[in-house]
């Protein structure tokens, strides 16, 4: 977020919920200056207003980009807000799930329109965002519901397996506190050995694994068809995928 263009004429934030916040703290974190930042949200937190952001202010005429962080559900009374902001070379970027370019098209006119699909761990720098254009960009992907279901909400089944694995660790006698520890620095860990090592994660994985070993019993258990992460994993992500098709339909 270093673009002098960004820092000399403004970013609209539009809603400013969990991802909306935390971009934004990754813009402040990485050196943006808080007064090219424009918030409007009807509820701002008081993070929000501590930042030193304008906050439902009057918007800059000529932003560089306008994004887009509301529900899908709120689009269609949002989007007239900033119909006329920004002249041509302004881009209009969108995170919210379900709701394909064509809607901005239809409610913005022939601007250009990305939609995003980033994540919450882009507030310490460590997020990933895939994104597609309209005929004025130029597009990165065709299916962004399943880049939703994969990484938009991929973060949550992380937490949800730290939660799990904490759990566990009770049940088999540690302290609350130190299982909770172990479990997010092992996934901490695994994740960051995944993104440096030249190895794919199957590699990994069988790196760890000594036949008829503790890991191997694990593995088991987690690799089973019918009950373990193959099934879970596919069921969830498909879930997601569905459900940010059936937002572009409501």
């Amino acid at each position: 977020m270093k673009d002098s263009r960004i820092a000399a004429r403004g970013i609209v934030l539009l809603g400013c919920g969990k991802m909306g916040s935390a971009m934004l703290r990754g813009w402040l974190g990485q050196g943006l200056p808080a007064g090219a930042v424009w918030v409007v949200d009807p509820a701002p937190s008081d993070w929000v207003m501590s930042t030193g952001v304008h906050v439902n202010a009057d918007l800059p005429v000529d932003p560089a980009v306008v994004l887009i962080a509301v529900k899908p559900q709120m689009m269609a009374q949002a989007l007239p807000n900033i119909a006329d902001l920004g002249k041509d070379d302004t881009v209009f970027v969108s995170i919210a799930a379900g709701t394909p370019v064509s809607a901005f098209e239809r409610a913005l006119g022939v601007r250009a329109i990305v939609r995003a699909m980033p994540n919450t761990p882009g507030a310490i720098g460590q997020g990933i965002t895939a994104i597609c254009a309209n005929a004025a960009g130029a597009p990165f992907l065709d299916d962004a519901d399943a880049v939703t279901g994969v990484s938009g909400s991929g973060p949550a089944y992380v937490f949800h397996l730290i939660e799990t694995m904490a759990a566990a660790g009770v049940a088999q006698g540690l302290p609350e506190g130190l299982a909770l520890q172990l479990a997010k620095a092992t996934v901490a860990g695994a994740g960051a050995l995944a993104m440096a090592a030249e190895e794919s994660p199957g590699q990994l994985r069988q790196n760890v694994t000594s036949p008829n070993g503790t890991t191997q019993a694990a593995l088991e258990v987690l690799m089973d068809e019918a009950r373990g992460f193959p099934a879970l994993v596919g069921d969830a992500v498909a879930a997601a995928t569905d459900r940010s098709r059936e937002l572009a339909r409501e």
